[in-house]
């Protein structure tokens, strides 16, 4: 079989994977937890994810309803590193969703016309009407991250992008818009598994770009970027909600709680939503990758 990109992950396992991650990679089964600093050894067993999501679906329907007929505006940003689950977990938050009310915004790179506007003016457009709720497959802070570490903007520009961001971030929130901010965190090793995975799949080879390629070989520039980000973002009024996704289950689990918890919508069930694990969803405090 023909391999996206000349086989360059796979090339990128055998020859430039730092040794831990290699021995890590090698050594696991499927079900392992690659990372020795993730809280659980094991992925959530399938059952017991099941039953806990299946409850969490019904708390989103009758939230979506409750969106509508109240007119709140409901904004969510997913952020994080190539392959950290972002896309399946926005899949799940609408899995039962009315889908016209429920839309996902994932832009491509800005046209010419965008290019010569306000940074943030393509995202304003994609905000959430009254009864709405908006998931941004990534957002204004590809200014933050992105395109600081491939050289697609200037430091001038990167340095504006977080002069605006807060107070563009606290006019949103003050104008009525609940505005939650999630950066999925995923380890090293479990990256690159995922990523191996995506390379030998024909019904995922699509997920992966030349970016993400490019990517491996920029896990520190990444790091920095993240952490620059995380601490000149991180607002009172917009805080970060870390999910750490070595184990997608328990992190979409969590995130679609950190939501449900936010609203008192009409029928809430609180023990069908349940806890917040704090070792698996909180704040940059938990961030390390």
């Amino acid at each position: 079989m023909q391999l996206p990109f000349d086989g360059a992950i796979s090339a990128f396992y055998e020859n430039d994977a730092p040794d831990d991650i290699h021995t890590a990679l090698k050594s696991a089964d499927k079900g392992d937890i690659l990372s020795p600093e993730y809280p659980h050894k094991k992925r959530m067993g399938r059952k017991a994810y099941e039953r806990e999501m299946a409850a969490l679906q019904i708390e989103l329907v009758k939230l979506q309803s409750w969106v509508r007929d109240s007119g709140t505006r409901i904004a969510m940003v997913f952020e994080g590193r190539d392959a950290a689950g972002k896309g399946g977990t926005i899949g799940r938050f609408r899995m039962n969703l009315n889908p016209r009310a429920a839309r996902v915004i994932a832009l491509s790179k800005p046209t010419e016309t965008e290019r010569s506007q306000w940074y943030f003016q393509r995202y304003i457009k994609h905000l959430p009407s009254a009864g709405d709720m908006i998931f941004f497959d990534r957002s204004w802070y590809n200014r933050g991250v992105v395109e600081p570490v491939f050289g697609f903007c200037t430091p001038e520009q990167n340095a504006q992008f977080f002069e605006q961001v807060q107070p563009f971030e606290q006019m949103l929130v003050e104008e009525g818009l609940h505005l939650f901010k999630f950066w999925l965190n995923v380890s090293r090793p479990e990256q690159l598994r995922r990523m191996l995975k995506r390379e030998s799949d024909p019904l995922k080879q699509w997920k992966l770009s030349g970016i993400d390629v490019k990517g491996l070989h920029l896990w520190d520039e990444y790091f920095a970027a993240i952490a620059d980000t995380l601490e000149r973002s991180h607002t009172q009024i917009a805080p970060w909600i870390v999910l750490r996704t070595d184990d997608k289950r328990r992190a979409r689990l969590n995130a679609i709680r950190t939501v449900l918890h936010r609203f008192d919508y009409t029928h809430k069930d609180h023990d069908a939503i349940g806890e917040i694990n704090s070792a698996i969803c909180g704040g940059p405090d938990i961030w390390d990758a």
